[in-house]
């Protein structure tokens, strides 16, 4: 055994993009919240992120560790507020207020994106494009904006879609030793 470990960011990446798309695709007005992507929010993009960002930590990747585990913790908060209420366990958000908590998550991922200026194009591309999804989602919250919300939706799907690009690229490339997905 070499020592080498794992790189666990692929495994953040697309649970963080799949979810991503699927709740986009509700946003955008395809199909109603279900199951689906509650269980995708709890699951994948909830605890299989937060495990990424623990195998960040191992590989001492601050950065990993504080992006995964964020995100997977705003996947399970998120299922939480629309759970919660329907099991009469709390009173739902007023919109106006949800979209604080957007808000809230668009300044961090406004100051992660800047913690990405050294990186690659793509994932530059992944926390630009998901600082301004949560600022639009808050607007939408705000303004009770249908046309936003669905706008949101689909810069959404491509932001999902830009982090699962990054999680084929980091596999496929480290895989055959060569880039085969070019990340910029």
């Amino acid at each position: 055994m070499d020592g080498k470990l794992a790189n666990p960011a692929p495994l953040g990446l697309m649970g963080f993009g799949m979810t991503t798309i699927l709740l986009n695709i509700h946003n955008a007005g395809w199909f109603p919240v279900s199951s689906m992507v509650l269980a995708m929010g709890i699951f994948y993009g909830g605890l299989a992120q937060v495990v990424a960002g623990i195998l960040e930590f191992k590989k001492g990747n601050t950065f990993g560790l504080t992006a995964f585990v964020s995100y997977g913790f705003f996947w399970l908060t998120l299922v939480g507020l629309i759970v919660l209420p329907k099991m009469g366990l709390a009173e739902p958000t007023p919109e106006a207020f949800m979209g604080w908590y957007l808000f809230l998550w668009g300044l961090f991922t406004l100051f992660m994106f800047l913690g990405t200026l050294g990186g690659n194009f793509v994932l530059q591309f992944i926390f630009g494009s998901l600082t301004v999804l949560f600022f639009l989602l808050a607007a939408r919250d705000w303004l009770e904006s249908a046309a936003i919300g669905r706008l949101a939706g689909y810069e959404g799907i491509v932001c999902g879609a830009s982090a699962c690009y990054l999680a084929m690229a980091e596999v496929l490339n480290e895989k055959y030793g060569r880039t085969v997905l070019p990340v910029g």
